[in-house]
């Protein structure tokens, strides 16, 4: 089943519901920051979201520096931004 990128509408409204992420790409992704009290803690939650998201399929871009994480979430099938981002984003929130 194809996978549709957010209209711009469905992006402002979904965006209310994650007030933490911002809208980066030129709208077509969204990202945010993480920092821990050490780089043993930050290597966990990625560990934690990395379960999540192979059973979901769907691999967020991140990077990590010591006791930092960034995340961006898009889907590339869709061209940007969909519910499967969103969905993702949901779900890391939960394990903060």
């Amino acid at each position: 089943m194809p996978v549709e990128e957010l209209t711009p509408e469905e992006r402002e409204t979904w965006l209310r519901a994650l007030p933490e992420w911002s809208l980066t790409r030129e709208g077509k992704a969204i990202e945010r920051k993480f920092e821990f009290g050490d780089f043993a803690e930050a290597f966990a939650f990625m560990t934690r979201i990395a379960i999540k998201a192979d059973k979901a399929d769907h691999h967020p871009e991140w990077f990590n520096v010591y006791n930092r994480v960034e995340i961006t979430l898009t889907t590339h099938d869709a061209g940007g931004l969909s519910l499967r981002d969103v969905n993702m984003a949901k779900k890391i929130d939960k394990l903060v």
